[in-house]
């Protein structure tokens, strides 16, 4: 295997898995309708770049090493999991909280702006404190590491390839939600967005929490 048909390869399956849904697509879809698309594409910035960290730690044998000691995976799990749910409830607060009985002069709330280091921690934790994306490395890179080419210098690239495809892809989305904001971000859709946005996190993280492995 050369180094040019590793990447193409990867590209296959990482673009597969770019494009389901999951945790990272509810953040920026949530973001762009409810803070703006800068916000929402610096999201995406900090979710790929915990993917990058993940493949550089798993070509160096760190992700391995998670992934045999019981006692870390344990840890990096309840810590990822916990994450998850304060992210989720705190969503889940904000539809909550919506008053939909006040007069408002406009169709639309206005935008919540969060501050743009804000957004990208958000996005980078969701992804560092998740260690099945570790696993899924540690698995997933040694069938793409051409022989000829040292391991560490393998997975920069290979996680390249993942890291601009997903930001290619979250980018996509939340110029996408962003257009249709003035629809989007309606008091009711708002509520309806926090709330199935908060949902989906807090199931992620219940999923990750009860996972074995």
């Amino acid at each position: 295997m050369t180094l040019v048909s590793a990447l193409l390869g990867f590209a296959v399956v990482a673009g597969l898995m770019t494009i389901t849904p999951g945790l990272d697509t509810a953040l920026v879809l949530r973001s762009a309708i409810t803070q703006g698309r800068k916000e929402a594409v610096v999201t995406a910035l900090g979710i790929c770049t915990g993917v990058l960290v993940w493949a550089v730690a798993a070509a160096v044998g760190i992700s391995a090493l998670l992934t045999a000691s019981e006692a870390a995976y344990t840890v990096l799990k309840v810590v990822g999991t916990a994450y998850m749910l304060w992210l989720g409830f705190g969503m889940l607060r904000a539809a909550f909280q919506a008053k939909p009985h006040d007069p408002a002069p406009t169709p639309t709330l206005p935008v919540q702006k969060t501050g743009l280091p804000e957004c990208f921690q958000s996005g980078l934790l969701t992804n560092l404190l998740n260690p099945k994306v570790g696993a899924f490395y540690v698995a997933l890179l040694p069938q793409f590491m051409p022989a000829d080419t040292p391991h560490l210098l393998a997975g920069v690239l290979l996680g390249l390839v993942h890291t601009i495809l997903g930001i290619l892809w979250l980018s996509l989305l939340a110029y996408t939600a962003h257009r249709a904001r003035a629809w989007l971000s309606r008091p009711k859709t708002q509520r309806l967005v926090d709330g199935i946005a908060g949902t989906a996190v807090i199931g992620f993280g219940l999923k990750l929490g009860l996972s074995r492995h």
